[in-house]
């Protein structure tokens, strides 16, 4: 295991102590409001400290240090220490190893406006987005600040107003999050697929009722796919036929996981998974690509070439999705070790959406009728559903004149045979 100290680059990567936690180091992005300073939020830099992080223990020597604060409080400097282990954060090995497996982390904190009564003390909260790249990994935390004694060593923190604890940081635990261990998912027509979101959260919440909503986006249209409230039984309203969450998951483990079956084109877009526990709120977003991949044919499988009258080959590229297909002509001659580019690549017919909302194309290619016999013609047809692009083929054989007047002569014979016979 190890530890990566990241926001973008700059880390370090060492092994986890054997007492199986480790303080994970982010540096991150302050967004506050930024009305009266020129413009609509203002970004600073800021420090995220998740403390004593679970992880699973490697035979190893070497042991991670714990995070060491400035010696002194900064007023200017935001740093905020996390008490990771009053809620598990999901998957925070990735955490661990995002710097040393080349992934990008983007960590992104501000304010949080809580619902309901007010508490006494009133604390500060914040909500915590962290999106590790090429992990698809997505949590969003929502933290809640720790009581500081004031006295008149205190430092307040500049920007925020907040008393900094004697290490110089703002002190916090985290009370609710929501993640998405998949925020990319790719489905051909008719699969059933799951979208994967799930909420955790502090003691202190166990009984408060629970809401969840799924919400699709798609070219700037939105509309609701499910929603459900529970506190131990679900009450489920559905919009989308097919889609499901298992109830007791929700109250069991926390799993909301939306299941989509016989998934369609117009399943295709941004769901939005909102949870709603007590006074707070937070929510993932899960890409959906509905991809088909095409179904390729060609007009003939033998072409014997005539010089009559020009002859057209025909290749069909049919019920893919999404539109972006592209079809190519290649020759390979009994002399050619690869094929060759067509220089004319014939003509394409327009796009035809069929009911289900996939699509179809054709090429029509004008034959030369120069060929050599043996030569291979190749439609050769690429597509994102595909791993690589499909080929069909035909081959061409020679002219048919002497066949031809083979079987003419052979039927004036014929003829004048019987004639000579019947006579």
């Amino acid at each position: 295991m190890f530890l990566s100290v990241v926001h973008g680059s700059l880390t370090t990567c060492v092994s986890p102590s054997p007492a199986g936690a480790a303080d994970v180091v982010l540096k991150c992005e302050l967004v506050e409001d930024g009305a009266g300073r020129g413009s609509a939020f203002v970004h600073s830099p800021a420090t995220l400290v998740l403390r004593d992080v679970p992880v699973t223990l490697e035979d190893s020597e070497e042991t991670l240090p714990p995070f060491v604060p400035p010696p002194f409080p900064v007023p200017d400097l935001v740093l905020i220490e996390v008490e990771a282990s009053s809620v598990h954060i999901p998957n925070a090995e990735v955490l661990l190893h995002a710097d040393c497996n080349e992934q990008e982390v983007m960590c992104e904190i501000s304010r949080y406006a809580t619902t309901g009564p007010r508490e006494d003390p009133d604390p500060v909260y914040f909500i915590v987005t962290l999106t590790v790249g090429g992990a698809e990994v997505s949590t969003s935390l929502i933290l809640r600040t720790l009581t500081v004694e004031k006295n008149h060593l205190t430092v307040v923190q500049k920007n925020l107003g907040l008393p900094l604890s004697p290490r110089g940081s703002l002190l916090t635990n985290v009370v609710f999050l929501v993640f998405s261990l998949r925020k990319l998912v790719s489905s051909s027509l008719g699969d059933d697929i799951l979208l994967d979101c799930g909420f955790k959260h502090d003691d202190a919440s166990r009984t408060q009722e629970v809401d969840v909503e799924w919400r699709l986006q798609h070219r700037g249209k939105g509309q609701r796919v499910f929603e459900m409230r529970t506190r131990m039984e679900g009450d489920a309203t559905v919009e989308r036929k097919n889609s499901s969450v298992d109830a007791a998951r929700v109250v069991a483990q926390g799993n909301v996981s939306l299941t989509l079956n016989r998934v369609k084109v117009t399943d295709e877009g941004m769901y939005i998974c909102s949870v709603t526990l007590g006074k707070f709120q937070a929510q993932q977003t899960i890409q959906l690509f509905v991809q088909q991949p095409p179904q390729v044919s060609i007009s003939e499988e033998k072409l014997v070439l005539r010089t009559a009258s020009p002859q057209v080959l025909r290749c069909h590229c049919s019920k893919y999705y999404p539109l972006s297909a592209q079809m190519e002509w290649f020759s390979l001659s009994p002399t050619d070790t690869e094929p060759v580019v067509f220089p004319d690549q014939g003509s394409l017919s327009s796009h035809r959406q069929h009911n289900d909302g996939t699509f179809s194309l054709s090429s029509h290619l004008v034959v030369p009728s120069t060929l050599t016999p043996g030569t291979k013609i190749i439609c050769r047809v690429s597509h994102p559903a595909l791993d690589a692009p499909v080929s069909v083929r035909t081959e061409v054989e020679g002219s048919e004149p002497d066949s031809y007047w083979w079987f003419v002569g052979f039927l004036i014979i014929t003829v004048l045979f019987f004639y000579q016979v019947m006579r």
